[in-house]
């Protein structure tokens, strides 16, 4: 009896506890598919579905006249989507391969262990795309070292898909986890090299912003500005990403698209630049090797054209630049990626200009000084050029001073001003400071004194010697083309200083005006004790330079239009071998000037000879412009750079007169700067990654060759 009730009380307890195991159950599934079903639903369908990140795409750079200068293009890459591969690979084997590497945490080296994704490729994706003849050689250290750092981003295979590969790729179902082929916007600079100096280019960011990332399944980043314009106004013309959500089948793989979210442009940036005169400009320095020529619009302070040579073409830094592409462009000892107009040089007799102002404001307006062929100070004897010639300028006054370019009537003059006077008028003028341009790697340039002294050279004691070497723009002053050229405007409008300018508004995609870039005056002589009438004597003196006899650049006169201008002759030697800076700065038409122009070559004769018919080319060619003569603006390929020694350049011949040998390449010695991000390199191929029994492309099979169709216009690349 005792047995039978305790037999009856278990099978009471028993069937209590499955009672409340089924009242628990039913309670989850409840919870599960009422409380909270909708969020499990969404879980289910979003485990089943990818996010896939489109790049934005970056608005234009235009120029005053709305030609495009910088746009964008489609371009169809394919692309490694690693972790999918990884996923694959362990599904298909149980396994995946491993391999230990070395790596410092917290300053210490240690030993851990990654899937061997460069094994994996190589194994379960190379055979296919070798049989389909689409395996392109690789960089198997930057594959791995992208899988460590970049699992977010897809790592791109194929950069620029050729229309063969392109075709075979969709002829072909190539049914391989993880290899997707996608169409993103990159970069195209219209017109090949012109402007690069001004453009700069684009490529990879260097960071990924890992919170934004997280959001997507797979990240494709928005290339940023690397240098110059795209860098400095990089926030304006990048755009907003979209997105792909795509559909994933039970199997794993992609099924389609089911929702897109386009990718927005960013803002447009136009330029004060006009195109017409850039181009006219560039084809200009290409009589020399290395040079640099600024256009100026004296009634506001524009820059309609800077021009660098030898210069580059952006669209190799598109996508990425290969790495023989970066080394031939950082190993050129011409300097191919310094904008030399930003650059600062001794500025030889130009810088008589400025020297006159301030005389003029120091009230030596009617001063006249004797050239017997040199002057002495202390116990030094400081010679005019005309000395060599066993000659001297005798009894000048300021404005023939200025035409013959007498350096014993300024070394004097100089002196009766002060050297407080001439930096003062410097800084009028925009010397010995930088512009505040968009642009990197401008140089100050050096206005001395014995202030300047004072913090940069303290064992050195300023004298009148030092003060005579300022005056004929010798010593230790230094000035860029793009300062010398808005000194140039500042006496052709008569005594306005402005501040140079080059981007003139930000719009957006629709055109309307988000903001405009103001006009901004750093100085008005007329205000700051120079009269009208000062200022008409260094405008006398620079058209007799041109116009009269004895003036040294008879070679800058124009037909119909009168220039007025100041040559400039630095002596420079490169490696014991004459590199002379030759300048020559100008403006025109006389009566009411719409150019300044501002001219440097390295390595000529003299500014007169070379400088000079630069300069009277850019004016001609733009005076023929504004009378009707259409200017068709072509892709130009990058300029060369040259050490050639330049005796004179005339445009009346089809070859630059008088071109020497070139000094020998050790000779060579970098004098600018560049200052910029660095761009996205392409390592070349390494033996892991180099693919095994690969079928040549089409047009390697034709050509024998490693052949890629071009897409923009050619000429060459951060």
């Amino acid at each position: 009896m005792m047995n039978r009730r305790s037999d009856e009380f278990r099978i009471a307890v028993l069937a209590s506890l499955v009672l409340a195991a089924m009242l628990l159950l039913a309670g989850k599934l409840w919870y599960v598919q009422v409380a909270r079903g909708e969020e499990y639903t969404s879980r289910i369908r979003n485990s089943s579905q990818v996010s896939v990140r489109l790049p934005a795409v970056r608005g234009e750079i235009i120029d005053r006249n709305g030609i495009p200068l910088a746009r964008n293009r489609a371009s169809l890459a394919v692309e490694f989507y690693l972790p999918e591969m990884v996923r694959d690979y362990r599904a298909r084997h149980g396994e995946v391969p491993m391999r230990n590497y070395r790596t410092t945490v917290r300053g210490m080296m240690t030993e851990k262990s990654e899937p061997d994704i460069v094994k994996i490729i190589n194994e379960a994706v190379m055979p296919r795309l070798t049989q389909l003849g689409l395996a392109r050689d690789y960089n198997a250290n930057q594959l791995r070292l992208h899988f460590r750092n970049d699992t977010e981003v897809p790592y791109t295979y194929i950069e620029e898909m050729d229309f063969d590969t392109m075709a075979r790729f969709a002829e072909h179902d190539v049914g391989l986890t993880g290899v997707n082929i996608t169409a993103r916007p990159v970069r195209r600079y219209v017109y090949g090299a012109l402007g690069s100096h001004l453009l700069g280019y684009v490529g990879m960011p260097s960071e990924i912003d890992k919170e934004e990332a997280g959001r997507f399944n797979f990240y494709q980043p928005d290339t940023e500005g690397k240098a110059q314009i795209e860098l400095a106004l990089d926030a304006d013309l990048k755009g907003t990403a979209g997105a792909r959500i795509l559909q994933r089948n039970a199997k794993g793989q992609i099924d389609g698209e089911i929702e897109r979210r386009a990718p927005l442009p960013g803002n447009n940036v136009q330029l004060t630049i006009d195109a017409r005169v850039q181009y006219i400009t560039e084809k200009a320095l290409r009589a020399v090797g290395r040079a640099a020529a600024v256009v100026i619009d004296p009634r506001n302070g524009d820059i309609l054209a800077m021009a660098s040579v030898p210069s580059y073409d952006p669209n190799s830094f598109i996508p990425v630049i290969s790495s023989a592409g970066w080394a031939e462009l950082t190993g050129d000892a011409t300097d191919p990626l310094i904008n030399r107009a930003l650059s600062a040089y001794a500025p030889g007799s130009t810088y008589k200009i400025p020297v006159a102002l301030a005389g003029l404001r120091a009230g030596l307006d009617e001063r006249r000084l004797n050239c017997s062929g040199g002057v002495r100070f202390g116990d030094k004897v400081m010679a005019c050029w005309i000395a060599s010639k066993n000659g001297a300028h005798g009894t000048l006054d300021l404005q023939s001073a200025i035409r013959v370019s007498c350096n014993a009537f300024f070394y004097q003059y100089g002196n009766a001003a002060g050297i407080d006077e001439i930096v003062a008028a410097g800084h009028m003028l925009g010397l010995g400071e930088k512009s505040g341009l968009p642009l990197s790697a401008e140089a100050s340039g050096i206005l001395p004194g014995p202030e300047w002294m004072r913090v940069n050279r303290p064992r050195e004691r300023w004298s009148s010697g030092q003060t005579a070497n300022v005056s004929i723009g010798q010593g230790y002053v230094l000035a860029s083309p793009l300062q010398m050229a808005m000194l140039t405007a500042t006496v052709a409008n008569g005594g306005t200083s402005y501040f140079p300018r080059l981007v003139d508004k930000v719009l957006a995609p629709d055109g309307s005006v988000i903001r405009q870039e103001p006009v901004k005056v750093r100085a008005n002589l007329l205000e700051q004790g120079l009269g009208a009438e000062q200022i008409e004597k260094v405008r006398r003196g620079m058209w007799d330079v041109v116009n009269r006899g004895g003036g040294t650049a008879p070679g800058a006169r124009l037909a119909g239009y009168e220039v007025a201008g100041k040559t400039g002759t630095a002596q420079f030697w490169r490696g014991g071998l004459k590199d002379n800076h030759t300048w020559f700065i100008a403006f025109a038409p006389y009566d009411e000037p719409r150019y300044a122009v501002s001219v440097i070559v390295q390595g000529a004769q003299s500014g007169g000879g070379v400088a000079a018919p630069i300069a009277a080319k850019i004016l001609s060619d733009v005076f023929k412009m504004e009378e009707g003569a259409p200017v068709k603006i072509a892709s130009l390929a990058p300029a060369k750079g040259s050490f050639q020694f330049v005796s004179s350049v005339d445009f009346g011949r089809a070859i630059p007169a008088a071109l020497s040998d070139a000094p020998p390449e050790e000779f060579a010695v970098s004098e600018g700067m560049v200052d910029a991000a660095p761009p996205t390199v392409r390592p070349d191929a390494d033996d892991e990654g180099t693919v095994k029994g690969k079928k040549p492309n089409i047009f390697q099979r034709i050509f024998g060759g490693n052949k890629k169709k071009e897409k923009t216009p050619s000429s060459q690349r951060p």
